[in-house]
């Protein structure tokens, strides 16, 4: 199978790759490796699957030094011409876009990087698949479509009108993006709504990596709604997991050829127990600043998984305790990445 992953200097494009290049398939990687945050660390993901920083030129696919059936692109989604040049050439079997702008409140501060990224560069991967159709087509939606729904856990047949930021907007267009194609060009597609994915490699902005670094390192953490909120924490490999199936299995041909299914831990974590188990990892007690609740941020997020464990048996089996010990084991090599 041949297979694009975009977003794959991202953290959940980067196991993505690792896990199908070394499960044998032929990967495509593609990432515009934007500053959002640190690049170092996306170029440490890189290097992690066999590409030195050193060899990577926009728009030219190098091959990786550890997966031989591996090759990455540094390249933008909004570059049309450049994604159909690709599309046409490849021709590939399956598509899994996890490039995206995230983070919630820098939505607020930055909405064009969102409409641009979330928006236009999907168009172009809807487009490209299009005119160079595949098999599959897999995309990353989010947990915030959910907005302030009070209802949980959060089902994929729950009405999602009411984002709360732009970023969860960006998101629902997404998946409305991908059912009209789906029904006017026949393109299979299913969209995943992921809930606070966490683990080694994880991105900085989020509290998991946040956290650990300022228990480490006895630097006070902003603690928002005073503790009060709660996340479907879901470690990274459960995630993969899932996803691999999902991959594997295409929605039939029919009216529309789409799927929308939550992926999470179905088993949400209060903020203050999350701390706990990093504290109980660092043996060190954090230094909690109690503060509002921050715009676009929502009380508690709860998946519903049981259409996906009903259609791929999935079910995530990675306890918090567990996931919080790899990923400080994981901190204490890398920490430098960090500072």
């Amino acid at each position: 199978m041949k297979i694009l992953v975009t977003g794959a200097a991202g953290f959940i494009g980067f196991y993505t790759v690792k896990y199908f290049a070394e499960r044998g398939d032929d990967v495509v990687g593609l990432d515009n490796i934007n500053d959002y945050y640190d690049v170092e660390l996306k170029y440490a993901r890189v290097a992690a699957t066999g590409l030195e920083k050193s060899k990577i030129t926009d728009g030219e696919l190098v091959t990786s030094a550890l997966y031989s059936n591996y090759r990455f692109i540094k390249a933008d989604l909004t570059n049309k011409a450049l994604i159909d040049s690709l599309f046409q050439k490849e021709k590939f079997d399956v598509v899994c876009n996890l490039a995206a702008q995230a983070g919630v409140r820098y939505s607020i501060e930055n909405p064009y990087a969102y409409v641009n990224s979330n928006v236009l560069g999907f168009l172009n991967i809807l487009e490209a698949c299009r005119h160079f159709p595949v098999k599959h087509l897999v995309y990353a939606s989010s947990s915030s479509v959910y907005g302030l729904n009070e209802k949980t856990p959060y089902s994929e047949e729950d009405k999602v009108d009411s984002p709360v930021s732009l970023y969860a907007a960006t998101k629902r267009a997404d998946e409305l993006m991908a059912h009209s194609y789906a029904k006017l060009y026949n393109i299979p597609s299913t969209g995943l709504r992921f809930f606070t994915v966490y683990g080694p490699w994880g991105r900085p902005d989020m509290a998991p990596i946040m956290f650990m670094k300022a228990v480490v390192h006895d630097e006070p953490i902003k603690v928002f709604n005073y503790g009060k909120l709660y996340r479907d924490f879901t470690y990274i490999d459960d995630i993969i997991e899932g996803m691999a199936a999902v991959i594997n299995s295409a929605p039939p041909s029919g009216t529309v050829p789409q799927k929308i299914y939550n992926i999470g831990n179905n088993k949400p974590v209060a903020l203050m127990d999350f701390i706990g188990a990093i504290e109980k990892s660092t043996g060190k007690e954090a230094i909690k600043v109690m503060t509002d609740m921050q715009p676009g941020d929502v009380y508690q997020t709860y998946a519903d998984t049981s259409a996906l464990e009903r259609d791929f048996g999935y079910k995530p089996h990675t306890s918090i305790q567990e996931g919080i010990n790899s990923l400080y084991n994981w901190f204490l090599k890398y920490s430098q990445l960090f500072y």
